[in-house]
């Protein structure tokens, strides 16, 4: 899709009722509903993080979307692909945009003024690393030339947004899991790499709330 048609109508979004865990539930782990059940008590004091979903043209004005493979670590998110974001600091002053703009900016050299927030997604819950994740919606109305922070990402990815919501690319696939399980999870496939966990059912919010607009 053409940048300059996708802007027009992305906007419309802002207006639009969030979907939260039924479209989180799309994308959902098998187990995720009975570990966060269990888990209810140790969310109300979870740490806080703000992740961005960031739309912008390519060299051709066709829309694109930006995401990152982490480093290999020793963590529960240790290798996997996420939107680029990151744990609240001080500094954020009470504001998890701040947070998820001032992250996107270290992580992959977006710098803030050419990041425009269109929305607020659902905050979503994540049981391994305790972290109540909480993702926006952004533009940037130029094209980008992104810089990773090497010291924990390992690569950055560009989506072509008609590959984003081709249905072809939901697929179910193993996976292990952080109880050293391997599951059967559903996940996008997108540019050969797995989006699967969290980062999935943010995606399959942001995929429907679009649907309705474009």
């Amino acid at each position: 899709m053409l940048f300059s048609t996708f802007l027009e109508s992305v906007v419309k979004i802002k207006h639009l009722a969030l979907l939260g865990e039924d479209s989180h539930a799309k994308m959902s782990p098998p187990y995720r509903l009975e570990l966060a059940e269990k888990n209810k008590e140790k969310s109300k004091l979870a740490r806080k993080a703000g992740v961005m979903a960031l739309f912008y043209p390519d060299e051709n004005n066709e829309t694109n979307l930006v995401l990152i493979l982490r480093k290999t670590y020793k963590g529960v998110h240790s290798a996997q692909v996420g939107f680029p974001g990151g744990k609240y600091e001080d500094i954020d002053n009470h504001d998890l945009m701040e947070t998820a703009i001032r992250e996107t900016e270290e992580e992959i050299g977006v710098a803030r003024e050419d990041i425009e927030v269109l929305k607020t997604m659902s905050p979503l819950y994540i049981p391994p690393s305790n972290f109540m994740v909480h993702p926006f919606i952004g533009v940037s109305e130029k094209q980008l030339k992104f810089l990773k922070q090497d010291e924990e990402v390992e690569a950055i990815i560009e989506i072509k947004f008609a590959d984003f919501v081709d249905q072809k690319n939901c697929i179910t696939t193993i996976v292990p899991t952080s109880f050293n399980l391997e599951v059967e999870v559903p996940a996008f496939k997108l540019n050969g790499y797995i989006v699967w966990g969290a980062t999935a059912m943010m995606l399959s919010e942001i995929k429907d709330l679009l649907k309705q607009v474009l």
